[in-house]
């Protein structure tokens, strides 16, 4: 991908930083400069100007890859929910995009805690011994309950206080509060993972910002946004695919307006940022509301599960499944992902808020 530093692309240190003195940091810098404006901030000749330009191009063209090598790789990273590993063949897709969406207090923070606490862990224990990236767009992280997730969850493993310590000082936390912040995070993560050695990206949440600093009923508002999200969905889809990583994103809930003569006149709940944001998620998960106690999750889309729906609640140790471990329930009916969302308006379940 051209957002790719020029430092990961086989260049020199020295033509590295000859580069940066006029502002050439990335190979999309790079690539946007004619021959002649190269020769002139490199100080090279012509020819080994266009050299340089098309070692660059050939350095961030998509690798071709076949199916036997991707039999070859670890292909997911598990849950720690064993219900859930089974119909995705294994838990989160590495190289993709894992999307949850649902409404405020269905755990989809607690599920970003449990996935940064195993991603740290050996693969011994199931986990993939690695740091997190943890992006933070709404201010919810909580050291205290990602400790508290670690001891209840894996009481043999976390009985030692240096094990607690060494896990949150792999969890990286980045709080970022625009969407400027977002952007400006994320093209630059590609250094981070590497510095970092992470196994896991985290952003909660991806429509926080989005939805505070763009009204779509103004002008121009909604191409902008469509703009933003694109990007970070292709910055977010590179850096899966480029270090065979998993990406977990959380979503929000948005009524969906009913028009006259519809099923649902009133409207009814669905996940934010529209029809064209649900096309970049490779995984979709939902979940909602049963009653007080109990919710649902929802495989919504998946290459690889079918429509599922699995009851969970939420505990002291983070999300945990009810009943048999083992046990599946095939979603009945149309997509899941088109119908509504079950959210909690005082004690009473709407299908609209």
């Amino acid at each position: 991908m051209a957002t790719r530093m020029l430092k990961r692309s086989g260049l020199s240190n020295d033509l590295c930083e000859q580069l940066k003195r006029h502002k050439i940091e990335s190979c999309k810098d790079l690539l946007s400069l004619t021959p002649v404006e190269v020769m002139y901030a490199a100080g090279l000749s012509y020819d080994k100007a266009c050299v340089l330009l098309q070692s660059v191009s050939k350095a961030v063209a998509p690798p071709v890859t076949t199916a036997l090598e991707l039999l070859k790789q670890q292909s997911c990273c598990s849950t720690s929910l064993p219900a859930l590993d089974k119909l995705l063949r294994g838990g989160l897709p590495r190289g993709t995009i894992t999307e949850v969406a649902g409404p405020s207090g269905c755990g989809k923070t607690q599920m970003c805690f449990m996935l940064s606490v195993l991603a740290t862990m050996p693969k011994s224990e199931g986990g993939l011994d690695s740091s997190v990236i943890y992006i933070d767009t709404e201010s919810a992280f909580s050291a205290e309950r990602l400790v508290e997730i670690a001891q209840s969850r894996f009481p043999g493993y976390f009985s030692c206080k240096e094990r607690v310590l060494h896990m949150a000082g792999r969890v990286h936390l980045f709080r970022e509060l625009t969407c400027q912040d977002v952007c400006n995070r994320l093209d630059r993560l590609e250094e981070d993972i590497i510095s970092t050695g992470a196994g896991l990206i985290i952003l909660d949440s991806v429509a926080s910002v989005v939805r505070k600093e763009f009204d779509t009923t103004l002008p121009g508002n909604l191409m902008h946004r469509c703009n933003l999200l694109g990007h970070e969905a292709s910055t977010l889809k590179y850096l899966a695919h480029q270090f065979n990583i998993p990406v977990f994103l959380t979503n929000q809930i948005t009524t969906h307006l009913g028009g006259q003569g519809s099923e649902v006149d009133s409207g009814f709940v669905t996940a934010a940022l529209g029809n064209t944001w649900s096309h970049t998620v490779n995984t979709r998960l939902i979940v909602q509301y049963v009653d007080t106690h109990q919710r649902q999750i929802l495989i919504a889309k998946s290459p690889v599960a079918p429509f599922a729906v699995l009851n969970y609640t939420i505990e002291k140790q983070g999300i945990c499944m009810d009943g048999d471990d083992s046990q599946e329930t095939l979603y009945e009916g149309t997509d899941p992902g088109l119908q509504p969302i079950r959210v909690q308006t005082g004690f009473s379940y709407n299908l609209t808020t």
